[in-house]
Formats: C-alpha cells, structure tokens, sequence
C-alpha cells in the first residue's frame, strides 16, 4: 500500500513538472516572480491612493489642541521699600475646531486630479500586464528557437561525420580524391563551431527565461509540426491602425495626462479667486486657585463656542500665482503634443506588427515550399554521388540548404506568433486569452 501511495505521489509530481513546460504556465508563474512586474503592482497601489489624497482636500478637518501650564507671576512696586509678591497657579484648556472648504477651486480641482491620477495607475498597470505577456512569449520563443539551433547543429554534424566517413571509405578504395575528405572534414570543424555557439546561445536564452519567471526550464514545449498559423482579424491593416490610435494604452496615458493639466491650469488661475471656508470651535479652560499679597484667588473655568464663516481675497503675491500659471499652460501644451506623438507611435506600431505577420505569414509558406525541396534536391544530390555524378561538396551543400531551411521556417513562425501578440497589444485587445490560443498550438 505504501510503494503503491509513493508511485501515485510520484506520478503526479512528474506530471505537474511536464505541465509546468507550456506557455500558459511559464507566463503565470512570470506574473508571481517578475521583479518588473511586481513593481507595476505596487505602483499601481500607490496610484489609487491618489484618488482619497484628492478627496480630502474638499472634506472638512478636525484638529484638536490643549495645553497644561504652570505658572509663577510676580509683582513688585517700584515704590521705596515696597515688598514683592508671587501669585502660582495652574492653567490648562483645550480647543477643537472645524474647517470647512465651502468655495476653494483650487481643492476641487486637485479632487479631479486624484480620480484621473488613480484612473492612470490603472492604465499603466495595464501598459505592464501587456508588456509581461509579451516579454514571457518573446523570451519563451527565444528559447524555442535556440533548442532548435542545438537539434538542428547536432543533426548537421551528424549528418556530416556520416558524409566525410564516406568520402573517407571512397578515398581509401580510390573511388574519390582526398579534396573530398578534406571540404567533409573542413564542414565537420565547421559544424562543431556551430553546435559550440548554438549551445552556449541556448544557455543565455535559458537564463534570460528565467529572469522573467523565476525558475529555469529544462525543457519547453514547441510548436507542433506543420501547424498553420491563422492571419490577424479583422484582416486590415487600416482598422488595426484606427484601433490603435484611438485605444492603445499609449494613447489613453495620453488622454488621462491632458486631462491632468487641463485641471492643473485651472488649479493654478485658482490662485486668483477668493476662497470661503466654514470654520467653528469649541474651546474649554481653566486656572487653578492663589494666593497674592495675602488675598486667595479663586479658580475659574470658560468655555467659547465658535461658528462662521471665513473669506480671503488675494491681492498680490509676488507674481508666483501668474507665473504657476504660465507654466500649467505650457505643460499643457506639452501634454497635448505627447498625445499625438503617442496615436502616431501607436499607428507606426500597428503597422509594423500588422506587416511584420503578413510577411512572417508570407515567409513561412515560402519555407514550407522550400524545405520540400530542399529535401528532394538533398536526396537527389546524394544518389548522384552515389552513382557518380555528384561530388562531395554538392551533397555538403545539399545538406547545409535543408538545415538552415529548418532553423529559418522555425524563426519565421515564431516571430510571427510574436508580431501578432505585439499587434493586438497596440489595439488594447491583448490578453491571456491570446496566451491560450498559442498554447493550444504547441505539443
């Protein structure tokens, strides 16, 4: 019953670490560990504190005061001859008091602020989120395609230790030249260097993996053979490029910051306008007993109740209120102008991304085409040198050709799934849903 529990245990934890390997997995476990990441969180936090920060400038504040005093007066006469006489008693009171902003705009203004603040907190968090998925494929496809880099080298210098074999087999029965035997050999250091560069390459693609997930990955699953990659939809590159510049993440920061000065500029005119609060308080107070010049004083107590209301026009301060305003005005101006740079970034992004998987599309039919015949002219290169009417260097190259077809149709798809990953993130629409789709593509 016990090794029967240790297999089950077993099983399910082999299980768990195959499943840990696909793309949805590593990109979860990126959200838990990415240092990038976790600090667009905790700013994202900090953002929507803003919005109370605002709110409490138009709220009443309550302070409270007191004070506990002892004291010691003396009198002294400046007449000849005159005694001096010391009066002690204690004091003490306290005051709490109430402000109410009735008309400050300025307050209002900052109020407006603290929500458009919070609400692009949220945007850039957002801005982040998009940012991880894209950096958790793009690492996660770097590292596909450095594996393939190791197979295919591995494969290549397998295929070519066969191949100079051979040539030496036909030197050694005088079929062939030692020309052979040398250009096998020179292919074969060749592809050494290559299988050398190619597993060093896989090392830092590994390393920079788990830089944004937080563990390293022995293995990762890869894209299924022959898997038909779908064109972008809507399939027009001018909808995407109106998607982008009216709704990429970009564009909001940009809407929300113009809003932000816009407020800022009437919070700055504000400096000019009178302000009107509603004040009241309530103060208590009391004074110990003396004695003075032989006559005891008694102990009093007082109280106030306050209540009205307060106004301040402002006259003149220096020219610190127009020149505030002078300069909320310009950093409007800039805050427009960062605005349409962002739409015009964000269309140029479009375009880009929407090209870039037209033509990885394009790319990966032409690929496909390619390394059928590749490999029809491979084999057909060695029958000839079989027979004798191929040499050494042509079945070389053949090889080389159906190799280096393979490791680019693998690029050229990968970089595709991450041109349409980049062109959804500059329409907004990009999620994990995506994830999950490309997730559903691999083995």
């Amino acid at each position: 019953m016990k090794k029967t529990l240790a297999l089950m245990i077993a099983a399910a934890l082999g299980a768990g670490s195959a499943q840990a390997n696909d793309l949805l997995t590593v990109y979860r476990e990126a959200v838990a560990h990415d240092a990038q990441f976790a600090a667009a969180r905790a700013s994202q936090a900090a953002g929507k504190e803003k919005e109370a920060q605002g709110l409490a400038a138009v709220l009443p504040t309550i302070g409270l005061t007191a004070y506990a005093n002892q004291n010691n007066v003396e009198f002294k006469s400046r007449a000849a001859g005159a005694a001096t006489a010391s009066r002690n008693y204690d004091s003490n009171g306290w005051t709490v008091q109430l402000s109410q902003p009735l008309f400050r705009w300025q307050n209002f203004m900052q109020y407006r602020q603290g929500e458009l603040a919070a609400a692009q907190a949220g945007v850039q968090f957002g801005v982040a989120k998009q940012d991880l998925i894209v950096r958790v494929a793009q690492a996660y496809f770097d590292l596909l395609l450095a594996q393939e880099a190791v197979t295919t080298a591995a494969a290549q210098k397998t295929a070519i230790a066969e191949q100079l074999e051979s040539a030496k087999r036909n030197f050694e029965v005088g079929t062939a030249t030692i020309t052979d035997t040398h250009e096998a050999q020179a292919r074969f250091d060749l592809a050494t260097a290559q299988e050398l560069a190619a597993e060093n390459d896989l090392l830092v693609k590994r390393q920079a993996l788990r830089a944004v997930a937080g563990k390293e990955y022995a293995d990762l699953k890869s894209l299924r053979a022959g898997v038909k990659l779908a064109s972008p939809q809507p399939a027009d590159i001018n909808k995407w490029v109106e998607s982008a510049e009216q709704g990429a993440l970009a564009v909001q920061l940009g809407q929300l910051g113009l809003e932000i000065a816009d407020k800022e500029v009437e919070k700055q005119r504000a400096g000019h306008y009178p302000t009107l609060d509603l004040v009241a308080s309530h103060s208590r107070s009391g004074q110990g007993g003396s004695i003075a010049l032989g006559v005891a004083a008694p102990g009093s107590d007082s109280g106030s109740n306050v209540v009205g209301v307060q106004l301040a026009i402002p006259i003149f301060a220096g020219g610190a209120v127009s020149s505030r305003d002078r300069e909320a005005v310009a950093l409007r101006e800039k805050a427009l102008a960062d605005l349409e740079n962002a739409r015009r970034q964000s269309a140029l992004a479009a375009r880009q991304a929407y090209l870039g998987v037209a033509s990885g599309l394009a790319q990966v039919g032409a690929y496909e085409a390619a390394l059928v015949s590749s490999k029809s002219a491979l084999e057909s290169n060695k029958l000839g040198y079989e027979v004798g009417v191929r040499i050494n260097i042509d079945v070389l190259n053949a090889q080389t050709q159906v190799f280096d077809t393979k490791q680019k149709l693998a690029a050229a798809r990968l970089t595709t799934l991450a041109n349409l990953l980049k062109l959804k993130s500059t329409a907004a629409t990009l999620s994990e849903e995506d994830l999950a789709a490309i997730n559903a593509l691999l083995e």
